[in-house]
């Protein structure tokens, strides 16, 4: 079976969804998305309830990692990598927060050679999608910013307590307020603000919510083929050039498709699925194609390397009166959020009318803060908790941009978080999991995040079969800056907890006590580089940002054009030269309003606005 049509975008995540979005404005551009997963399910609009969509084959590729030199804590030493499969991709399950990056950062792409990459020539494009609500609780420079745009982003409301006193805290430490997406990011001292988020009205705003629901993909030009894995790019060899013509897909039911592309195929599926893809393809390191029986149509040694990603080390406060227990959580997610196994609610609904007063009156609760959320979008439910941020400059180097990021994530969790969603070896990290993490334990969490590796990762075919996931290695810690880096952020961390403003102050550090052993450390004391490094080598996570493996100037040109093939582009993570100073996803979204009007320039597709190419027919 064949289907035709002008441009086909593979993956409709952050990026593609953007892409296939604003091509079809134009109707009498023919566009088909292409997307492994479905639409979203009804959770995912719930901001709260990232873990939920974790570990569920539904909507996460539940890809693992090599953690490199990392991951000695770890079950099984393996990292987590979770992926968005669904309308929306990793903007359907992530914590939300935007942020755009270092003006510096994309000065350092277009001084490396990605021409028109610079921050001046990406403004227009960050400010093109953005819809912000005014908020009274932040800093805002007015002038990088939009209110009119599709993606929802605001500030939580009602703010938390603990992420106002996490602000104050790093005000006291020396870091001023700011706005983290403004066109200065505050020099070295850098800025604390409360989290700008990708919501609206309190629900989520994925590039699904914001620029597919509704009239984009109800239009006749748009074809969504949901349930499909793209399995491989076809390409034609004419007089020693290799040309994209389609795609070959497999539908829900497993049969076998090929959609063709008059003008143009798109990958936009992540930085592990767009070089998986084209690996697939033929195109990447010949001697690696051949070790799995791909034949090799274009060698192209740099695809699948250079991979960047985000690591954090969590350090965990007992926060008495401060940080949110998860049973709190659990309440504001409504009723289904407490029922058996896990909670105390029978499984089955019908149960409920014996239920006990006590659980009665929790029911009943459950269903208020519930159903406030849904009619008015405020209460606990209204962000992932990663409610508030620091940048800023270590001093040891990249000094175009800053180096380190520090979250603050208002609740400690509870063991199933840290043992199933983290992959964390929680009868290790604590003395006690079942007292420590209990349901209404009140801790908080600071996030270590160094944001400029210095390390390379790469993503590896283990097999030609699409369906077998590629090895990622991400061989954390192999260059030494990085951990220089991790162990002055954790400390510049330590000094933002020892800062807490208030009567009410935070416990010691959850330091796990066979490190405390090894390193002779007793609670509250200064901790040694050896305890950090060690500590770091053990329970540094992702933060879930990989990047760089289908860079701009190895595999793709500055306009995202695949080097050695025609009529294919890569649009997402993988394209940036380099990891941003912070969560990708916003530049994300980004890559894909700028490879749009990209496409639509050369192709003469008239979009319904362009902010940075020349647009029109031609």
């Amino acid at each position: 079976m064949t289907e035709a049509f002008d441009f086909i975008v593979v993956g409709g995540g952050s990026a593609g969804a953007v892409i296939a979005s604003r091509l079809s404005e134009d109707p009498q551009c023919k566009v088909a998305l292409i997307e492994a997963g479905e639409r979203p399910p009804e959770i995912s609009s719930l901001p709260i309830a990232p873990p939920a969509l974790q570990l569920n084959p539904a909507t996460d590729w539940m890809y693992t990692a090599d953690p490199g030199k990392a991951g000695l804590g770890l079950n099984g030493r393996r990292v987590p990598v979770p992926r968005g499969k669904m309308l929306g991709g990793s903007s359907g399950i992530n914590y939300m927060l935007y942020v755009r990056g270092h003006p510096g950062d994309f000065d350092a792409w277009a001084e490396g050679g990605a021409i028109g990459w610079s921050y001046a020539e990406l403004l227009p494009y960050f400010r093109k999608s953005e819809g912000l609500a005014a908020s009274g609780d932040i800093v805002i420079d007015a002038g990088a910013h939009n209110s009119q745009g599709p993606l929802g982003v605001s500030v939580r409301g009602p703010v938390l307590q603990a992420a106002e006193e996490f602000v104050a805290a790093a005000v006291a430490a020396g870091i001023p307020k700011g706005d983290y997406n403004g066109r200065s990011r505050g020099g070295p001292a850098g800025v604390a603000s409360l989290s700008q988020t990708t919501t609206r009205d309190g629900r989520r705003s994925s590039t699904y919510q914001a620029f597919l629901a509704g009239e984009a993909e109800n239009r006749p030009n748009l074809t969504i083929i949901t349930g499909a894995q793209a399995t491989r790019v076809i390409l034609e060899g004419q007089d020693g050039r290799q040309i994209a013509t389609g795609v070959e897909y497999r539908d829900a039911t497993g049969e076998t498709i090929v959609a063709t592309a008059g003008k143009e195929v798109i990958l936009s599926g992540g930085a592990v699925g767009s070089p998986q893809l084209l690996l697939l393809s033929g195109i990447g390191p010949r001697q690696e194609l051949d070790g799995v029986g791909v034949s090799c149509l274009v060698d192209s040694p740099h695809v699948g390397k250079h991979l960047k990603d985000h690591l954090m080390c969590p350090l965990i406060y007992p926060a008495p009166g401060i940080g949110v227990p998860i049973s709190e959580v659990a309440l504001s997610m409504g009723p289904d959020a407490l029922r058996a196994p896990a909670g105390p609610l029978p499984a089955d609904p019908g149960e409920d009318a014996e239920l006990s007063p006590e659980l009665r009156s929790l029911k009943e609760e459950a269903e208020r803060r519930f159903d406030e959320w849904q009619t008015t979008g405020r209460g606990l439910a209204s962000s992932s908790l990663a409610d508030a941020v620091v940048f800023c400059s270590t001093g040891l180097g990249d000094l175009h941009s800053h180096d380190m990021q520090v979250m603050c994530f208002v609740t400690g969790g509870d063991a199933d978080l840290h043992r199933q969603i983290l992959n964390v070896d929680t009868a290790r990290y604590f003395d006690d999991v079942s007292q420590q993490l209990a349901p209404d334990a009140e801790n908080l969490i600071v996030l270590a995040n160094p944001v400029q590796p210095h390390s390379e990762g790469e993503i590896v075919l283990v097999s030609a079969d699409p369906g077998v996931h590629p090895a990622i290695r991400m061989n954390y810690y192999d260059d030494e800056h990085d951990m220089t880096v991790m162990k002055a952020v954790i400390r510049r961390c330590l000094d933002i907890a020892a800062h807490w403003p208030g009567n009410r102050k935070l416990g010691p550090l959850m330091v796990p006590p066979f490190l405390a052993k090894k390193h002779s450390y007793e609670p509250g004391a200064e901790p040694s580089d050896a305890l950090l490094e060690d500590f770091a080598l053990h329970f540094s996570l992702t933060v879930y940002h990989p990047t760089s493996t289908c860079r701009i100037g190895d595999v793709v040109d500055p306009r995202l054009r695949v080097r050695g093939v025609e009529k294919l582009r890569v649009a997402d993570a993988s394209v940036m030269p380099n990891v941003i100073s912070g969560n990708t996803n916003a530049p994300s979204i980004m890559i894909g309003e700028k490879a749009a009007e990209m496409i639509a320039a050369d192709h003469g597709v008239q979009l319904a606005e362009f902010v940075g190419e020349r647009g029109g027919r031609h």
